[in-house]
């Protein structure tokens, strides 16, 4: 679990990461990321940023990533936080993490909870090295004080996670029920301009009251897909009958989509007009990090931003 932002997070993290691989060179490793602020925190974050995504493509197995813009965004318009601390973006990010981590019945587990969750999520997910960002979002969330007074139906869940998915709505708030999924060819667009949202795999976990009767057909249409996998291999899910979080019926989807293309292209671009500049590059030299190291790492994450650019 790291920061990309700042120096300790994203160089020690790498740093760590290259460790592990080292010493467990066949193992999973999955790396949890916090994006940074697009207004930025560090005047070198988008640097930093490029830097350790490229190698971290290098050494791990899928990268999983919260965005703070967005766990921001739901603190203010979900949770209804007026002065937003780290403690509540944090709880936020805990909340997400702990749906997908917390115990379940998973495709393999044969009716006992998973004993190895990490792994079956990164071979539900990241099936090909080039495509390994993973993005999330959980249904409800909501204050602590309304849930008493809030009833949940899976159908209600389901489908507004299915079009938070293709329409690439990070929250419930604010979706864009436009967006189809493309029939044919071409791809749909929404009233607001919003594209459609290509999945290579997705993982719904869904934790309450009922779970058995939950109907997760939605997920697994083909349209969803990219056409050179079929849906029984890219959709999976995961199930519990124990609540989460207060929560009587929770649904946690986490994606390896198109998600991440736009923050991820703009962080490199940001960085691209500084390196192009040479702003701030003396920093990095005198430790040792040459241009080269940063045009490879430029050169690592283009490849990326094509792959997903190019997933239909």
């Amino acid at each position: 679990m790291m920061s990309v932002a700042g120096g300790t997070g994203s160089g020690v993290g790498a740093y760590v990461t290259q460790c592990l691989r080292d010493i467990y060179p066949t193992s999973f490793i999955i790396n949890h990321l916090t994006w940074p602020y697009g207004t930025g925190e560090v005047i070198v974050q988008n640097y930093n940023s490029v830097l350790t995504l490229a190698h971290l493509y290098q050494l791990s197995d899928a990268i999983l990533v919260h965005e703070n813009d967005t766990v921001h965004r739901i603190c203010s318009q979900l949770l209804n936080i007026k002065h937003i601390s780290f403690s509540d973006v944090n709880r936020v990010i805990a909340h997400q993490l702990g749906s997908v981590l917390q115990p379940a019945l998973t495709t393999d587990s044969h009716g006992v909870y998973s004993r190895n969750p990490l792994g079956e999520l990164v071979s539900a997910l990241a099936c090909h090295p080039e495509y390994k960002l993973l993005s999330m979002c959980t249904i409800p969330q909501m204050p602590s004080s309304s849930i008493a007074y809030s009833t949940f139906s899976w159908p209600a869940l389901l489908k507004h996670l299915r079009q938070m998915l293709i329409s690439n709505t990070k929250m419930e708030e604010g979706i864009d029920w436009q967006v189809r999924p493309p029939g044919g060819s071409g791809r749909s667009m929404g009233l607001t301009g919003g594209s459609f949202n290509t999945s290579l795999a997705n993982l719904l976990i869904l934790r309450g009251k009922d779970v058995y009767s939950a109907e997760t057909g939605g997920f697994e249409d083909p349209a969803l897909y990219t056409s050179w996998l079929s849906s029984k291999e890219a959709f999976n899910s995961w199930k519990s009958p124990v609540p989460f979080n207060k929560y009587e019926k929770s649904a946690t989807l986490v994606s390896n989509s198109q998600a991440l293309l736009r923050p991820l292209d703009d962080m490199v671009g940001k960085a691209w007009n500084m390196f192009a500049s040479r702003a701030y590059i003396h920093q990095y030299t005198k430790y040792g990090i040459s241009e080269e190291d940063f045009l490879d790492s430029f050169t690592s994450l283009e490849q990326v931003l094509s792959s997903y650019r190019h997933l239909c």
